[in-house]
């Protein structure tokens, strides 16, 4: 009898031993789809990376950008010569950056939110508008091909001779425009006003025939 009170408790332990480690899985993978797409456990105290296991906004954004990149990886494959990757760790560092911002949790989920809609219009892997063709300043030879996207926020990739701009949509109503690097382009009526480079003069253009 004795023996059997004995199993039967081991059983139990066992038993319980299970219970705790499946406790203990189903935790952690609730910390995981909670967490960003990194491991936290290997992130030290201050900085961005921090900020951003502490913030369940955050996290989310940031899994969201793990799966487009994801998406956009696959598009990619055959890119040559292959910039994805460094791009992206280009743009993890500016991430990073944003410890100079006076509001850095506002640069840090701005910087997400744009890396997101970038390579949604880059990669396409949202709905477009476009390409449309427009003739600018009354010369058929200056040409600027539009592609307006359906990110957040909205986005347009602009392409003039060897040129490529990918603008952001800043603003609402009649006064938004989409601003790039150093190009912008605001849409007026059945045409486009469109600035080319820092200091350019602003070229009007209407749509190709």
């Amino acid at each position: 009898m004795k023996h059997c009170l004995t199993r039967s408790r081991l059983s139990g332990v066992v038993a319980a031993m299970a219970v705790a480690v499946a406790a203990t899985w189903i935790a952690l993978q609730s910390a995981r789809a909670q967490g960003p797409s990194f491991d936290c456990a290997k992130v030290p105290p201050g900085g961005i990376a921090r900020m951003v296991c502490d913030d369940a906004a955050l996290s989310a954004l940031d899994r969201k950008l793990a799966d487009v990149y994801g998406a956009a990886a696959k598009k990619a494959a055959n890119e040559h010569p292959p910039t994805l990757r460094a791009e992206q760790n280009g743009w993890i560092r500016g991430r990073d950056d944003c410890w100079k911002a006076d509001d850095k949790r506002a640069c840090v989920a701005g910087e997400y939110t744009r890396r997101i809609a970038a390579l949604q219009a880059r990669y396409r892997l949202v709905p477009g508008r476009g390409p449309v063709a427009w003739f600018c300043e009354g010369d058929l030879r200056n040409e600027i091909v539009t592609t307006f996207f359906a990110t957040e926020p909205p986005t347009l990739i602009a392409e003039r001779g060897d040129s490529v701009s990918l603008m952001y949509r800043e603003g609402s109503g009649p006064d938004s425009r989409f601003v790039g690097r150093n190009e912008s382009l605001k849409e007026r009526g059945d045409g486009i006003s469109v600035v080319w480079g820092y200091g350019a003069t602003e070229l009007h253009c209407v749509k190709a025939p």
